[in-house]
């Protein structure tokens, strides 16, 4: 008979937490177990409703559906995709896992909520953008249900208004407002940026007080652990890697940052505003451009050594690309190199995406080439110590949790992240913003820990 594994004490004083009130921001770390500290309070709050739980396609089986059976196996569970919603939902299991989209489906005909008294949205941040089609639905939804739940460590990426909305499906407005053109008003300044072209716009920046003032309004139903603080793992090293590009190169990302305009033998490429421009660059400085139909123009593919060099210095691995060409670019080279690999990316079909984690695991892959917004979440990488970023991103939330499938529980390894950076380039600073950003969403949740204690 198999055991049931006991629950670390931070999880159970997050399963206690919610237990002792209806509604809880659960803020904790990557990493830190969220997913069986929610499981074990549905279960022990016994109530006589169903749950449905909302988490990003990739990791309803992989994650949740995993972790109800290891430990939960009490409860029973149904995946609601888009060919057996109807029969997940009549299937009178306890919990019903759906993908953020499936909720645009639910608020058409609100019976099939009638069994339902607990709502989990893990990786509330989907959920971000209050105009949203999905938003929109699962705010309807939310109004016909008691307990509620909402699972992120990353609640302000970009800013504190990003927690507008995820709050809203927890109290309705109680705590931040109904409006949130006042609330963004409140804790925001507004501020005047070229966009090139002669366009501006308007940007709106946190106030200085801006994390203090909204971690107070919410300290009674916030729950936030660090995953330093809770769980004793060999410590993660940061560091840079920089590439020398040759001055070939540095001139035409020069004179095309200057210009807008790239000319190169396959054709000419012209970015049209500053935006534009700084994520053509980004795509020059990683080997090439895209074309208006979406066509790579290759133009060199010497930082893929780099990368595979770092790979082979450790026995497991995870690499981090942003675009179509690094993938192809990193596959060719590990299989110059005969080295193991497996790709996670939006094409990867979900079923397989956990046949590559147990590989990978087992030790059969040398390395997994991801891309963060596929791989960021509820993937368990722990036999790799390495993670490797071939280029940068400007995705806070994507970036920490990225970096947490290899330094989270189960970690017995040092480990580290190394940052790939053409030295003197834009690359820099969006690392350097990317830490300012982190910053700012670690003082946030700093100021939460702070008031809940």
């Amino acid at each position: 008979m198999t055991t049931t594994p006991k629950p670390f004490t931070h999880q159970i004083a997050g399963t206690n937490f919610w237990l002792e009130k209806d509604i809880t921001a659960n803020f904790s770390d990557p990493g830190t177990g969220k997913t069986r500290a929610t499981l074990d309070a549905i279960a022990q709050r016994n109530s006589p409703g169903r749950a449905l739980v909302i988490a990003p396609l990739s990791i309803l089986a992989s994650s949740w559906g995993e972790d109800i059976k290891k430990f939960t196996p009490q409860l029973t569970y149904a995946i609601a995709d888009a060919k057996n919603r109807q029969q997940a939902f009549d299937s009178g299991a306890k919990i019903v896992l759906i993908n953020p989209d499936g909720v645009k489906a639910i608020v058409k005909d609100l019976s099939w909520l009638k069994d339902f008294d607990t709502l989990v949205v893990d990786e509330s941040t989907a959920f971000k953008h209050h105009n949203s089609q999905r938003s929109k639905a699962l705010a309807k939804i939310s109004e016909h249900i008691r307990y509620k739940i909402i699972l992120t460590g990353t609640p302000n990426s970009n800013t504190v208004c990003d927690l507008w909305h995820q709050i809203y499906l927890l109290d309705e407005g109680k705590r931040l407002g109904k409006n949130f053109n006042q609330f963004r008003i409140s804790v925001c300044n507004p501020s005047i940026v070229d966009t090139g072209g002669g366009k501006t716009a308007v940007k709106w920046v946190d106030k200085p007080n801006a994390n203090a003032v909204v971690s107070a309004a919410l300290a009674d139903i916030t729950f936030r652990v660090k995953f330093e603080d809770v769980l004793e793992i060999p410590p993660n090293l940061t560091r840079n890697i920089y590439v020398d590009q040759p001055p070939k190169l540095m001139k035409m990302y020069r004179d095309f940052m200057r210009d807008s305009v790239l000319m190169l033998q396959s054709g000419e490429i012209t970015a049209m505003n500053a935006g534009v421009r700084v994520r053509k660059a980004l795509q020059l400085l990683t080997g090439a451009v895209y074309d208006e139909t979406g066509g790579i123009h290759t133009i060199h593919h010497d930082r893929y050594n780099l990368v595979m060099d770092l790979v082979e210095e450790t026995d497991a691995c995870v690499v981090a690309f942003n675009w179509r060409h690094e993938r192809l670019a990193l596959c060719e080279e590990a299989e110059r190199r005969k080295l193991t690999y497996a790709v996670i990316d939006g094409d990867t079909p979900f079923e397989q995406r956990g046949d590559i984690v147990r590989a990978f695991q087992n030790g059969e892959l040398r390395v997994v080439i991801a891309h963060p917004q596929s791989a960021g979440h509820g993937l368990t990488l722990t036999r790799g110590n390495r993670t490797i970023w071939a280029s940068p991103t400007y995705n806070a939330e994507h970036y920490q949790q990225f970096c947490r499938r290899i330094y989270r529980a189960g970690q017995t390894r040092k480990t580290e992240t190394i940052h790939i950076a053409a030295r003197g380039t834009i690359e820099e600073s969006v690392y350097s913003r990317l830490g300012d950003k982190l910053d700012a969403m670690d003082e946030l949740l700093k100021y939460a820990k702070e008031l809940t204690n």
